[in-house]
């Protein structure tokens, strides 16, 4: 059934793109995203995306401060797409790709089992096996970090976005995932303020590292002056490590996650995680630690 110029909705999007109805789809584009992306653009690039597949299923779905994000992938496995639509459906950004895949490093699972460092209801922002669910994963460093938010009828804050006292995840209690070895700790880092600008020259911020025996778990972006470790120390699963904050390369109040094969997070490759209760957490889900 051919969408109505004005009324395509997200959920008709990729049949849309399928049957050819740039027209359709370019109407429902935002006016920022028509001075970026023309109308011939759109065509040509949708006209090569298809080209050998059949069928883009929904992957993931995450809401967030007044914005929807879905991505798709094609029934070839190998091409995706994302789109971010406004509470209207107007198309505020879209991008169709070839998705890179790492199948047997996705098939590696760490060998210790890591409980989600938190109490409460936390949303994925990102996570998952390729780019559009998770970015990091086109970086070896990275590619299975998680970075995890909360949020309450769709926003991760209330009242003045500009500050980090309103996002629910600020200074929230985090714990360590698995017993082990703290190995360094940073914890003077100041939590960016306004939200919004970040230091990419101290990308971490404030982050504890912890060896599992040969795994190391990264647990950073935390408050300034927050950490409750330092190096040497020894803990057990639930100790309790800081407070969630906003430092270094932070887009908002956040907890990035991962685990890797060394204690340099950018030396060291990301090992995909064997989560407790083998959860498999992605992109716009809520997770929940399992009760002890």
């Amino acid at each position: 059934m051919e969408a109505s110029q004005n009324t395509l909705t997200p959920e008709e999007l990729p049949t849309a793109l399928l049957e050819g109805q740039h027209k359709e789809i370019y109407a429902r584009f935002s006016l920022t995203l028509k001075e970026a992306i023309s109308e011939e653009d759109l065509t040509a690039t949708a006209e090569g995306f298809i080209e050998g597949i059949e069928s883009l299923a929904l992957s993931t779905t995450l809401f967030h401060n007044g914005t929807e994000q879905r991505t798709w992938l094609s029934n070839t496995g190998n091409k995706g797409m994302m789109a971010i639509f406004d509470p209207e459906g107007v198309i505020l950004g879209i991008q169709v790709l070839e998705l890179a895949s790492s199948p047997e490093t996705d098939a590696k699972l760490t060998k210790v089992e890591y409980a989600l460092p938190f109490e409460g209801d936390w949303l994925v922002y990102w996570g998952g096996t390729n780019v559009f669910e998770n970015y990091h994963y086109e970086y070896e460093s990275q590619r299975y970090a998680y970075d995890f938010i909360q949020a309450k009828d769709n926003y991760s804050y209330t009242g003045d976005p500009l500050k980090n006292e309103s996002y629910y995840a600020f200074g929230k209690k985090i714990f360590a995932p698995a017993d082990g070895t703290v190995v360094s700790v940073v914890n003077e880092i100041a939590d960016n303020e306004p939200v919004g600008v970040m230091n990419p020259k101290q990308p971490a911020g404030n982050v504890v590292v912890i060896d599992h025996g040969g795994e190391y778990s990264y647990l950073a972006h935390l408050k300034q002056g927050s950490a409750a470790v330092k190096a040497g120390d020894q803990v057990k699963q639930g100790d309790f490590i800081g407070l969630t904050g906003n430092s270094g390369n932070s887009s908002e109040p956040h907890l990035h996650f991962q685990v890797s094969d060394g204690a340099d997070l950018f030396a060291a490759k990301a090992i995909n995680i064997l989560w407790e209760g083998k959860l498999k957490p992605v992109q716009g889900e809520t997770v929940t630690p399992i009760a002890p």
